[in-house]
């Protein structure tokens, strides 16, 4: 039988915490997924998909850094680069230098959305942020997220 000590993992202050940065990073995400859809008609996961393409030194990323950069598996990856081609978003191209390779880019109609998508972003996260958290709380927030991601 295990050892059974007094202390209980679960109360671990740490567990809290990693808790409450789901809880954030779900509800955040949720209602940006809903500003978006009901703005813009774009859900979330397409937004995260032509940000990544936008922020992209070319414009234009092969489809497994793309499902590294949105945290999906290459199935899922290639489902949502389909659904979103069919809209007109984005477009495959080929690697002239690897033909097993395949280029996702934003074509100028996701680019346009992208910019409607973008000011909605903006207004949600001035009164999200803007309104709740002055520049030093923001910058101390963005210094102690950089540090986890950074810790990986």
């Amino acid at each position: 039988m295990a050892n059974v000590t007094n202390s209980c993992p679960s109360s671990d202050e740490k567990v809290a915490l990693f808790g409450l940065v789901v809880e954030t990073n779900a509800r955040l995400s949720k209602d940006l997924g809903v500003a978006l859809e009901a703005n813009c008609q774009l859900p979330l996961a397409w937004f995260e998909v032509l940000l990544q393409l936008r922020q992209s030194q070319e414009g234009r990323l092969k489809m497994s850094e793309m499902a590294t950069a949105i945290f999906h598996s290459t199935g899922g990856t290639t489902r949502l680069i389909d659904r979103l081609e069919t809209a007109e978003l984005v477009r495959r191209e080929h690697c002239p230098h690897d033909r097993r390779s395949v280029y996702v880019a934003i074509t100028d109609a996701g680019g346009a959305k992208l910019d409607d998508a973008l000011g909605v972003h903006l207004d949600y996260l001035d009164k999200l942020m803007g309104e709740r958290l002055s520049a030093g709380e923001r910058d101390a927030l963005s210094t102690l997220l950089s540090k986890l991601i950074d810790a990986r």
